[in-house]
């Protein structure tokens, strides 16, 4: 494993190499003498690092768990909306066929019906019919009283409030 630290890396100017429009050193590279050396560099991991690479690791953990945590809620809170929501409509649907079965109840020939046949009642005919007469003639009146002076004198100021009253 002393490679997977290594770094190769090569100078052509330290080695002489010539540039790179002469035809020679496009060929293989000219002699062995004038071969640039490649040579093997270690580097050392800095212990820093390691550390930064697990604490940004076990950050983008916790957002990744962050996003599918909320995307979860969201999705039952979705689904729950949803089965209220045909909760809501079947009730509703209830409500309407009750209303329109207490509207035939109370129709007008159910109640005869009802009465006809569960509580045995019958029509009235008209030799059922008493007819009572109350004589208009009987009125009563209350005579009118002599009143004294002082009466009389507090009547006329009772009448002239009420005339300038209106």
């Amino acid at each position: 494993m002393p490679e997977r630290d290594s770094v190769y890396s090569y100078n052509a100017d330290v080695y002489g190499a010539k540039p790179a429009e002469d035809p020679e050193s496009l060929q293989g590279h000219g002699s062995p003498a004038k071969r640039p050396q490649i040579t093997m560099k270690r580097t050392e991991a800095k212990s820093g690092s390691v550390f930064t690479v697990i604490l940004v690791s076990a950050l983008a953990a916790v957002l990744l768990g962050t996003v599918i945590y909320s995307l979860n809620r969201r999705n039952t809170m979705y689904s729950r909306v949803s089965s209220l929501t045909n909760e809501l409509n079947l009730a509703e649907a209830e409500n309407v066929r009750l209303q329109s079965e207490l509207e035939g109840k109370l129709s007008a020939k159910n109640i005869e019906d009802y009465a006809e046949n569960v509580l045995g009642m019958k029509k009235i005919d008209s030799s059922q019919i008493k007819y009572i007469e109350i004589q208009t003639d009987d009125v009563v009146s209350i005579p009118t009283q002599d009143q004294s002076i002082l009466g009389r004198v507090k009547s006329f100021f009772d009448r002239c409030v009420e005339y300038f009253r209106g």
